[in-house]
């Protein structure tokens, strides 16, 4: 049954970062959560992923995360996934090109009780 919890957290997650309904990520995302790999100047906990998150959706107002393959376990859930949007705002300093964006990308969450507690990616 935990693997289907982690995945339905991990489902959520994406489901907030998609529709910009970035406070729900408090509830998914630990206080002290550890990531091996954040963002450039991304602060802790929840409210560093929606400080992330926030700055890509003025980025790119029309973002896009598909998941490609999720698989999980008891404790992970792993994904690849593809991100698309439209540079339309600044982004880390470069200024809107208008440009379509496609990256695809993979990452490796662990979850305790519902809730992101370490993120590789």
């Amino acid at each position: 049954m935990k693997r289907e919890e982690n995945k339905k957290a991990q489902e959520q997650f994406g489901e907030a970062v998609n529709s910009g309904n970035l406070e729900k990520l408090r509830d998914l995302v630990a206080h002290d959560v550890k990531d091996h790999d954040p963002a450039p100047n991304q602060g802790p906990g929840p409210q560093g992923y929606i400080d992330f998150f926030t700055m890509m959706r003025n980025a790119l107002p029309d973002m896009k995360i598909e998941v490609k393959k999720l698989v999980a376990d008891e404790d992970d859930v792993a994904f690849a996934y593809t991100l698309t949007g439209t540079h339309k705002g600044d982004f880390m300093g470069v200024e809107g090109t208008n440009k379509s964006v496609k990256v695809r990308g993979m990452q490796i969450s662990r979850f305790k009780d519902g809730k992101m507690v370490e993120r590789w990616g």
